[in-house]
């Protein structure tokens, strides 16, 4: 099987968890508080793929210029299109609703399309750090792929929470993240056909870019999220998710 598609199955496996995620919201009504819990454990996955997968490959790829460059880069694309999407109604895409002053607005109001975008802008950088994983001729990195899952599925269920109680329907709700995972696949596919024989600094740059627009998206859309409910104990569930990435790390290495 070609390497471009085995990245294109590997991003849609780690989209496909969005999907599942939805489902687990769809169909149960889970507490407020374990909402949040699930969201600060995939905040530390993240959290510790960023320093130990994406910036650490980076570094040891392209050296500190390249890294640096990409990473701010990353972060100040990331932030410039949330604030386009937020101010046309995507500000809260992945809160589950549980507090007045920060749910998704309702379906009457018209931002079923930015809070899609939105969803999609979170999504594609982690996919494209998939593909580019395979590019040394060892295989799919499966840390990434496994933080990548164990994230996913903890926005997919808060924002399908979320969702539910904006009035959104199965449809809507499936669609989006059935179409998110779908594009996941696709960006890495496309991230592995573009970036292959390209220069180290070009990959490591690469990382450092989906390095700093996950960090952004983590503190502007899953961080609040967590501590909305949890409060006290989101740094202590954040710290497991974060060991848990760390202790996959070093396992796959």
């Amino acid at each position: 099987m070609p390497v471009a598609v085995q990245a294109g199955l590997w991003g849609l496996l780690g989209g496909g968890a969005l999907v599942l995620g939805a489902l687990i919201a769809y169909l149960v009504a889970l507490p407020a508080r374990l909402v949040a819990g699930v969201m600060a454990f995939g905040s530390g996955v993240l959290i510790s793929t960023v320093a130990f997968e994406l910036m650490d490959e980076a570094y040891r790829t392209g050296g500190f210029d390249s890294t640096a460059i990409g990473f701010v880069a990353g972060s100040v694309v990331y932030t410039a299109a949330n604030i386009y999407i937020s101010r046309r109604g995507g500000k809260h895409r992945k809160r589950s609703g549980n507090a007045p002053e920060a749910r998704q607005q309702n379906s009457s109001e018209g931002s079923g399309l930015a809070i899609a975008v939105g969803a999609l802008l979170d999504g594609i950088p982690e996919s494209v750090v998939i593909g580019v994983s395979l590019l040394g001729g060892a295989g799919v990195s499966l840390v990434t792929v496994a933080a990548v899952f164990l994230s996913n599925v903890p926005e997919g269920l808060s924002s399908a929470a979320g969702m539910r109680k904006a009035g959104r329907g199965a449809g809507y709700i499936f669609g989006v993240w059935g179409g998110i995972a779908l594009a996941s696949g696709v960006a890495a596919l496309v991230g592995n056909m573009a970036l292959s024989g390209t220069s180290p600094d070009i990959i490591a740059a690469t990382n450092a870019i989906a390095a700093g627009a996950i960090l952004a998206m983590l503190v502007d859309t899953m961080i609040p999220e967590a501590f909305e409910a949890t409060r006290e104990y989101a740094g202590l569930i954040t710290v497991a998710g974060f060991l848990t990435a760390f202790i996959l790390s070093k396992l796959g290495g």
